[in-house]
């Protein structure tokens, strides 16, 4: 079976370089399995153990902090490498470095975010998710406006949601992993005092689910279920909304909360944080994120078999 790990620089002149070279050099005898893409000038630092692929042009140069075109051209040339290599059977799965959605959006770049782009390249009914040490989290809906949330809130969005939950969980079905839903309303709707979602569409879709998921709750206020989950009273909290999942998360674990795309053929995991180009070339970032987002890649891909 293919292990091989695809691991990508993100955008050039941020964080992402010297996370993984720093991660490599703090790893080294995970090196040999691992393919890391980026420009060749970045490669030739790299000490041997992994796989070097280069992408873009062969004299090209990162300034650090100094976004530009033929940057964010690399990045998305890794992107495209490591989403071809799993297609092809090169790779297990890809572990990206962080990209700056605004300048790859300014040389046609048309996807929201990376989730979205390796849906459109492989496949498969993407969801949105976090895990660190303290939290598991994964999110029904991503980048939205909140205006749209309601009209998401379906039977097969749920079904999709909760079914990557479990495998976050690392629970099969029928097992019963224990999930938390987050209702929608101040106090999950106050028995519909405060919004009607919850008891008309939400805890009606979640009763059908249970049958499958013994261990999933009905809609439960989201300003307690994290506490829960931190207290050890589920394996995952399901989010209806990107801000609703990331603030708990981005609180209590920004240096250790990494970002999982589940329900696609392949694993990919990324660390949670942004390019930082403010901090790039300067020695200060923290591996903490991208470490565990190669653990976290491994124990999928070994999950899944």
């Amino acid at each position: 079976m293919v292990s091989k790990l695809a691991i990508t620089c993100g955008d050039p002149a941020g964080v992402g370089p010297e996370i993984v070279s720093a991660w490599l050099a703090a790893h080294p005898a995970e090196a040999a399995d691992v393919a890391v893409i980026g420009p060749a000038a970045w490669l030739g630092g790299i000490a041997p153990g992994p796989e070097k692929i280069s992408v873009g042009l062969e004299n090209f140069k990162a300034e650090p902090g100094g976004p530009n075109a033929e940057g964010s051209l690399v990045a998305w040339a890794a992107l495209e490498r490591a989403a071809a290599g799993c297609r092809a059977g090169e790779f297990a799965g890809v572990v990206t470095g962080p990209v700056s959605k605004e300048q790859l959006t300014r040389i046609g770049w048309k996807f929201p975010g990376q989730t979205e782009f390796f849906s459109a390249r492989w496949g498969g009914e993407p969801t949105m998710a976090f895990c660190g040490g303290k939290l598991r989290v994964v999110l029904l809906s991503w980048h939205v406006p909140f205006q749209a949330v309601p009209a998401l809130l379906t039977a097969a969005n749920f079904a999709r949601a909760v079914r990557a939950a479990a495998e976050l969980a690392g629970e099969p079905v029928g097992t019963g992993p224990r999930i938390g839903v987050c209702g929608l309303n101040p106090h999950a709707g106050e028995s519909g005092l405060l919004g009607s979602e919850e008891r008309e569409i939400i805890d009606p879709i979640l009763d059908r689910l249970r049958t499958e998921y013994p261990g999933l709750s009905r809609a439960l206020p989201g300003d307690t279920v994290f506490a829960r989950q931190l207290r050890g009273e589920f394996d995952v909290v399901l989010a209806l909304y990107h801000d609703q999942g990331l603030a708990p998360v981005k609180t209590l674990e920004f240096n250790t909360a990494v970002n999982v795309t589940l329900g696609l053929p392949f694993v990919r995991t990324s660390p949670d944080h942004g390019t930082a180009f403010a901090l790039a070339g300067k020695g200060r970032a923290d591996i903490g994120s991208f470490a565990n987002a190669v653990t976290t890649a491994r124990r999928l891909i070994a999950a899944r078999g």
